[in-house]
Order: C-alpha cells, then sequence, then structure tokens
C-alpha cells in the first residue's frame, strides 16, 4: 500500500505524504499549546551603545520604478527555504557578548535553561486504539537523531579550552534530555520531489515505465481510450507522468503498479467520476478545505482547517449518519479531483500539491463518525490518488499530536516522514514562509494573501513583499526612497503585533517639512492583521515606516509597496 497516496490522513490526518483525505483531528482544548521546533542558544544581553546602533540601521528600499537602474542590492528578500529545522539561520544566531567576568558553566547552563523550559507542559493524552486502524503498515527505517550543537574549542590545551569542552558536553547533554522529554520531531530529514522527466530516470526505472506500457497495451484496446485526471493514457508525454505515479507508489514494480493502475480505472467508473465533476454539493465545507496560491516551487496549496468542525452544526450536519458520510466522500473526491485538473503533468512541470494542515482547536479522534468517516475516506484516496503530494505541512501543532506521530510513525517510511514539517502555534508563519512566499499566504496564517477579494485590488499574488526579523527590545526602521513626484501605496504587517508602528515622509531638500503619515501608536493582536496605505508624493524624498519591537520575543516584519504615477490634472 503506497505511503505517499493522496490523501493519507488517519484521524486526524496522519503525518505522511499523502494528499488530501479529510482532517480528522485533535482533543479539543481551552488552553492553546505551543510545541518549539528548536532550542534556542544562551544568550547575553548586548551592551546598550550596541543596540542603539542596531536600531538606528535603517533598512533601504527603492521603488520598483528605478529598482533596474539604482543598486538592486538595496531590496531585502526573505530568506531561502530550508528543509532542515534544527537550527536558525546565521542573521537570528543570539549575539555572545564576552563579559569582563568569564561566566561559569553553571551560570551559563541557567541562562540556556530560561529560554527552554516549558512552564506549561503537560503530559499529552494518548488517542485510543481505534485511531491507529487508519495507519500504514509499511515499516520504518530509522529516524535520523536530530544533530546537537557543537561548541568551537580553540586548539591549545589550556585550562580554559577544558572547561569548553566540559560546558559543550554539558549543554548537549541538556539539549538532548530535553529533547526527549518533549518528544519534538525537529528535524524529519530533507526531500526533494523526484523527477518525472524521462530522461533523468535511471536505466531500471526507464525498463520498469516500457513495461508498464506494454503491459497496458497488450491487455485490451480500451487502454487508449481510457482518460484518468484529465490525461490520455498510452497518447502522450503526459501519459509517462501519470504512469510514474503508480510506478513510484508501488517501488517501481510494474505488474503491481498495473493492478493498481486497473483497479482505479474500475473504480473511478464506478464512483462515476466524471458525472461528479458537474455535481451540486453545496458550499458548506469552503472553508474546510481551500486552494489558495502556491509555495515557492509554484506547486498549489491546499489548507486544511479541523478547527471548523469545533461547530456541532457542521458537524453533525457532515458526519452524522452514513447517508451524510457518503455525501461528505463524495464532495472530498470532487474537490480533489477539480485541483488535480488544474496541474499540467507535463515532463518538468507541475503534478503535485503541497499540504497545509492547521490542528488548531481540531476535534479529537474520540469522535467516532469522524473516524469512519476519516477510514473509509483513507482507504479511497490512498489506493486510486497515489504521489500527489510534495509536502505536508502540520501547523498549530498540539502537543497530543506529537505523541499520535510517534506511535505511527513506526509504521511510515522514511521518504514518507522527510516530506513532514511540524510547527507550533508560535512558529506557525515562520515556518510557512520557509515553503510559501508571504503574498501567497492567507492573511489568517500570517501572510498578504486575501483570496476572492476586492477590497486589496492595489496588490496581487505577483507584488512580492519582503520579510524582516525584527529583534527584541529594537527599532527597524524601512526606507522607501522616493525619487519622482508619485502616489506610493504600501502595505504591513508584523505578525502577532503587539509593536508599535509609525510612517513619515522625509523630503531630501533639508528646508523642506517631514510629514507625518502615521503617528506611531501601538499595535495590538486583535487589531487590523494588514495596515494598507498610501501617500501622495510631492518631492524628491524618502518614506520612512518604524516599528519598535519592545517585547522580549523577536518578531516577523512583512510589507511590500507599489509607486503609481500621478494622474494627470
Amino acid at each position: 500500500m503506497s505511503q505517499d497516496s493522496a490523501t493519507t490522513t488517519p484521524t486526524p490526518p496522519p503525518p505522511s505524504t499523502a494528499d488530501d483525505s479529510m482532517l480528522y483531528t485533535s482533543h479539543s482544548k481551552n488552553k492553546e499549546e505551543d510545541p518549539k521546533e528548536e532550542t534556542l542558544e544562551p544568550e547575553v544581553p548586548e551592551p546598550k551603545e550596541h543596540a542603539a546602533e542596531e536600531s538606528e540601521q535603517p533598512h533601504q528600499v527603492i521603488p520598483e520604478t528605478v529598482a533596474l537602474e539604482k543598486d538592486s542590492s538595496l531590496l531585502v528578500i526573505s530568506e531561502p527555504e530550508e528543509l532542515n529545522h534544527t537550527a536558525e539561520d546565521d542573521s537570528e544566531k543570539p549575539h555572545i557578548v564576552t563579559l569582563e567576568t568569564e561566566p561559569t558553566p553553571k551560570l551559563m547552563l541557567e541562562q540556556r535553561n530560561k529560554y527552554t523550559d516549558v512552564s506549561d507542559w503537560t503530559e499529552p493524552e494518548l488517542p485510543d486504539a481505534a485511531v491507529l486502524e487508519a495507519a500504514a503498515s509499511v515499516p520504518e527505517e530509522k529516524q535520523p537523531k536530530p544533530h546537537s550543537s557543537e561548541v568551537a574549542t580553540p586548539p591549545s590545551h589550556t585550562t580554559s579550552s577544558v572547561e569548553s569542552r566540559s560546558l559543550a558536553e554539558m549543554m548537549n547533554r541538556e539539549e538532548a534530555e530535553a529533547e526527549e522529554k518533549q518528544k519534538i520531531p525537529r528535524s524529519l530529514g530533507s526531500f526533494k520531489e523526484e523527477t518525472n522527466k524521462i530522461s533523468d530516470l535511471s536505466e531500471p526505472e526507464l525498463n520498469a515505465l516500457h513495461e508498464l506500457r506494454n503491459l497496458l497495451q497488450e491487455s485490451s484496446q480500451d487502454s487508449y481510450k481510457s482518460f484518468i485526471w484529465g490525461v490520455p493514457l498510452l497518447k502522450d508525454e503526459r501519459s509517462d507522468v501519470v504512469l510514474l505515479k503508480f510506478l513510484r507508489a508501488r517501488d517501481f514494480k510494474p505488474q503491481e503498479a498495473y493492478t493498481m493502475l486497473n483497479k482505479t480505472l474500475q473504480w473511478r467508473l464506478e464512483f462515476n467520476i466524471e458525472e461528479l465533476l458537474d455535481e451540486n454539493l453545496g458550499d458548506d465545507l469552503d472553508k474546510v478545505v481551500f486552494m489558495q496560491g502556491h509555495d515557492k516551487e509554484n506547486h498549489p496549496v491546499c489548507y486544511n482547517v479541523y478547527g471548523e468542525f469545533q461547530n456541532k452544526d457542521l458537524y453533525q450536519k457532515t458526519f452524522s449518519d452514513e447517508e451524510k458520510r457518503e455525501r461528505f466522500l463524495r464532495w472530498r473526491i470532487q474537490f480533489l479531483e477539480k485541483s488535480i485538473r488544474n496541474l499540467d503533468f507535463v515532463p518538468g512541470g507541475v503534478s503535485t500539491i503541497c499540504q497545509v494542515n492547521d490542528l488548531k482547536n481540531s476535534p479529537g479522534p474520540g469522535k467516532t463518525e469522524l473516524r469512519l468517516a476519516t477510514k473509509q475516506a483513507l482507504h479511497l484516496l490512498q489506493d486510486n490518488y497515489p504521489e500527489f503530494v510534495s509536502k505536508q505541512i502540520f501547523i498549530n501543532v498540539p502537543w497530543w499530536y506529537l505523541a499520535f506521530y510517534k506511535i505511527i510513525s513506526p509504521f511510515m517510511t522514511q521518504r514518507s516522514k522527510s516530506k513532514l514539517v511540524f510547527a507550533g502555534p508560535s512558529r506557525s508563519a515562520e515556518t510557512l514562509f520557509k515553503y510559501i512566499s508571504p503574498e501567497h499566504v492567507p492573511v489568517q496564517y500570517g501572510g498578504l494573501s486575501v483570496d476572492n477579494c476586492d477590497c486589496n485590488s492595489d496588490f496581487t499574488h505577483d507584488d512580492i513583499a519582503t520579510v524582516i526579523t525584527v529583534k527584541p527590545s529594537t527599532k527597524q526602521t524601512v526606507e522607501i526612497i522616493i525619487y519622482e513626484k508619485c502616489t506610493i501605496v504600501w502595505e504591513i504587517r508584523v505578525v502577532g503585533w503587539e509593536v508599535s508602528y509609525g510612517a513619515e515622509f522625509v523630503p531630501e531638500n533639508q528646508e523642506g517639512y517631514t510629514v507625518i503619515i502615521q503617528k506611531p501608536r501601538k499595535m495590538a493582536a486583535k487589531d487590523e492583521p494588514v495596515v494598507s496605505q498610501s501617500f501622495k508624493v510631492g518631492e524628491v524624498g524618502k518614506i520612512l515606516l518604524t516599528v519598535d519591537n519592545p517585547t522580549s520575543t523577536k518578531k516577523m516584519l512583512i510589507y511590500r509597496f507599489k509607486v503609481k504615477p500621478l494622474q494627470c490634472e
């Protein structure tokens, strides 16, 4: 049975590469718990004068109309994708300042524990045994252990080097103990999606593809007339992309892939897939599962929002009896079929989907009706939609889900686990931005994307946003330099806010007057997530956007702007 089929999601969707099985989830809790993805290094406060210098360093940007003529290095872009989350990038590592008195190893460990202790930790509640019915039964390769951080020691054999090595051992031992206690799968390895170009296949893979083609040709003339996901079999290069999905689902064993494909074609006839595409099944579940934007590799992104089933009326309307569960299943298959029809299936193109699973307030696995619907959907999608997920990203992950993952992980292949990414509530937006640019991430998840809405006509997915990390207790200023009379529009947000934001225009002429566009004001988390503003510029100068972060946590600032010519009067 394929581990990477289009929806291998138990109750809630198990962390498998499966594509779109319906979301079946967690014990609802009154208090949201926040698993951390990584352990912070010890941090010593910086001297005040150093922090002041940093806060005065503006982040300069030039308008789009002159970006190509000026130094493009002034444009700050978001950090590249990282598949291994075991460490922060260099720009986010805390500064270590040498003090006059060398801190003792005990003192440094106390400072380290201040960041690593989880004050609200509770033992996760294990799901009942019935949840495991949906788990796949493929043996697992052992998961690689996360690399513990290393502390460099000077080559000289002095007393200080011995103390450094001792400190490193103590810190590594504490980190290992903390990981064992929290059971957080911080690093699941990297995954690179397999090629679907014929020229990139190995000789055994190419031979398996030829053999599968021959099996289809010899079986019946009907194979030439068969279509699957809108792609004709045995006709053009798109057919090979489809056949490769079934081959990979069966480890490139042609006979097994042929059997799986035949069963899928038969099921599609019995399920009346073509008629299902035009069936009106209502829009009650539009907020439960929806497609929005693309990831950085151009895969369409599917969002599964489990918390919507906390609505008792929606839950009863969807799962209360067998007829309603059957209707739900047809709706889920219809949604998946329509999403797949938007893939190109061209060699070298896009033929998989990135899936984001929001576990916030998700109902627990004790829901019998939900578990029955999950089990039914799981088997259908697992057997008939192989290899349709490029990445499975789980956000707002509660502690109980990590315990659930530990139970089912022995039944998953290393390849399947390498497609999985986990993030707790405080790291969800940051994790999404590693794979999906903020202009494609929905507003409710920390991005700038507002789908199907005319209220933000100034910006689209094509208008690139910039992400900046604002360190604790620092001020970040973004400069947008203006070289001509124009109207400039921008939007800005800080994930979680709890900062002060202000904007002003400063003319280049020193005798001119500074114009306050937005007085500095405290922005709370409950305020409007995205601030959109515009300013009519009548002279050369610069726009300054200032964010003051007084909190003890780093913040993610996102902004983008556009220069519009003045209308002729």
